[in-house]
């Protein structure tokens, strides 16, 4: 299986945790997806099913993997019915998970890093929700930051 310190998340969260909205970002920053792109071209991409319906197609540079039981493999997504399927498949790869919330749930616990792009808004009503990580991650760059969001990188805590 895959080495904790080659799975990692990437996210962006509003101030009250909230990561989307009726089936999408609750906003639209360029330049947060700039650097989502910069950090995870060349690597692959694992995402759930709403995630990935969410996208205007696969993510070019990027192997576009998905969890669900439903959908099928095509030549642009590789489809995985079970989580250790696609770890299994990952063993010597960087993995980034990219949503959705309950994905998310399943594999923070797996992580090593997190890159979490924090939205300095709050969001009313949000559907989906970044579960709570820094009990168990620390601070351990901060990569950008602007009047919409602060980038960070986070690391586990050895335990």
């Amino acid at each position: 299986m895959i080495s904790r310190n080659k799975i990692k998340a990437i996210v962006a969260i509003s101030e009250n945790s909230v990561i989307g909205k009726n089936g999408d970002l609750p906003w639209r920053i360029s330049e947060d997806l700039k650097w989502f792109k910069k950090i995870t071209l060349g690597h692959t991409l694992l995402m759930g099913r709403k995630t990935w319906q969410s996208l205007p197609g696969a993510l070019p540079g990027r192997e576009n993997w998905v969890l669900s039981s439903t959908m099928k493999t095509s030549p642009e997504v590789r489809v995985f019915k079970k989580l250790r399927d696609a770890l299994d498949a990952a063993f010597d790869r960087n993995l980034f998970i990219i949503g959705g919330g309950e994905l998310y749930k399943q594999t923070i616990s797996l992580c090593g890093e997190l890159y979490v792009s924090e939205v300095h808004r709050t969001i009313e009503n949000g559907d989906a929700f970044f579960p709570s990580f820094k009990n168990d991650f620390e601070l351990k760059e901060r990569l950008f930051e602007n009047d919409d969001f602060t980038l960070n990188k986070w690391t586990r805590i050895p335990s």
